[in-house]
């Protein structure tokens, strides 16, 4: 049985938990947790105690190292603030001990860096919970591109749709900062990327990007007439008829997360989506090269009335289309079975010289698809023979975050971004 430390007891990492204490408790044991807050370490030993699994110790941010020494954890599970991701990983390597970490795997270049070297100076690894990889209907895009159905992949247009649920909730808490979070292109599209990159079996070569904040904020607001305006919902009679508040304390969860342990870092996981402060974009188009000469057209807007995605394959002998819609919802607001899992999804081959049909595939349960089960499953049981080889390592992890960190890069100086340019690239094809 291996030993697990869980360090980030935030909305995601319920998941790891609920698992590890359940399905999988008889290859996995929880032994200690860490983070900034102790109430929400407390919920976290909650959900251990509800499987009826013994409560794991825990340790302030601060004690990381001594956690790592005292409980000697075979794997270390990174669910923190994404610009802390490197700093854990990091550590966690050199204290001997392989890392499971959340996506992105971190937000630059040169944090992607510090893990690359840490890896190289302990030999130890890191794994990046891409679960969109799992989902039995991405995993059936990856079969057919495979099989070579429509021919050689010549472009692709990807549209992916965040709505005003969900696509709001990341201007409400940390990630409203590209500080924090990179930005979208880093901390939402590093799942499209991924999959691009998985898709296609390419890096890309060259990326070009625009993006701007036109929906939320402040000053966005003022122009479509708003002249109401509060910091955060609770509290706020402002905010009572908003429909894009979060009203933590009608939601248990919330509320024990985070409404209950404000008054230890006084963190506000309700902010207004309409204040001052935001520095992310929530409209974004990224045009990318790959290796393979295929071209990509890509869009995020993080406003729209329904939540999923539209992406296209024009191959050489016909089309690939999906088309999927993903049930709304709010990072631990609910039940985390319905995070991503599906509406409705179809994957239909249109044959250069024949008539389209529906291709065949089992919509997953659960969590983003079914992914969410799968990568558990590969995770922490037994995995066998995967020939789609879904099991993401550092290299998939730095290669899907170098295309939103391209795609910032070119926003900022208003310029096509070469690959060639990061050092990271290089020292990658190495290996």
């Amino acid at each position: 049985m291996k030993k697990y430390a869980l360090v980030g007891t935030g909305g995601r990492a319920g998941l790891y938990i609920e698992a590890i204490s359940g399905k999988w408790k008889d290859n996995a044991q929880l032994v200690a947790f860490c983070d900034t807050n102790q109430t929400r370490m407390k919920v976290a030993n909650k959900l251990l105690s509800k499987a009826g699994a013994a409560p794991a110790s825990t340790w302030k941010a601060a004690e990381f190292e001594i956690m790592l020494h005292e409980t000697r954890p075979d794997i270390v599970i990174v669910t923190t603030m994404d610009r802390t991701h490197d700093d854990y990983i990091v550590r966690a390597l050199h204290a001997g001990c392989d890392v499971i970490t959340e996506k992105p795997m971190t937000i630059d270049e040169k944090r992607a860096l510090r893990i690359l070297d840490a890896i190289e100076e302990t030999g130890r690894q890191v794994r990046v919970a891409f679960n969109y990889r799992y989902a039995p209907h991405h995993s059936k895009i990856r079969e057919l591109l495979m099989n070579d159905t429509i021919g050689e992949v010549f472009s692709v247009h990807f549209e992916w749709l965040l709505n005003i649920e969900h696509g709001a909730d990341y201007f409400r808490r940390w990630h409203r900062e590209k500080r924090n979070s990179g930005g979208l292109l880093v901390h939402k599209s590093t799942h499209h990327f991924d999959l691009m990159n998985f898709w296609l079996g390419s890096y890309p070569e060259r990326v070009y990007a625009e993006g701007g904040l036109r929906f939320y904020g402040k000053e966005n607001a003022e122009k479509r007439g708003v002249s109401q305006f509060y910091p955060r919902a609770h509290g706020y009679a402002a905010a009572k008829d908003d429909p894009f508040a979060l009203h933590m304390e009608d939601n248990e969860q919330l509320k024990e997360l985070y409404l209950d342990a404000e008054h230890e870092d006084n963190y506000y996981r309700d902010q207004s989506v309409f204040s001052d402060g935001i520095t992310i974009e929530d409209t974004l188009s990224v045009l990318v090269k790959y290796q393979n000469q295929v071209q990509m057209t890509y869009s995020l807007n993080a406003y729209l009335p329904w939540e999923g995605l539209n992406v296209v394959f024009n191959g050489s002998r016909g089309r690939l289309e999906m088309k999927l819609v993903e049930m709304s919802y709010v990072n631990a607001g609910g039940d985390r079975e319905n995070e991503g899992s599906l509406e409705s999804c179809d994957i239909t081959v249109f044959p250069m010289f024949a008539a389209p049909y529906k291709a065949d595939f089992s919509i997953g349960a659960g969590g983003h698809g079914g992914g969410d089960n799968a990568m558990l499953a590969d995770l922490f049981g037994e995995p066998g023979n995967d020939p789609l080889k879904r099991a993401a390592d550092h290299r998939a992890g730095a290669m899907s975050i170098l295309t939103g960190i391209a795609g910032n890069i070119s926003m900022q100086q208003q310029r096509p971004v070469q690959f060639k340019e990061f050092e990271l690239v290089a020292r990658l094809k190495g290996k």
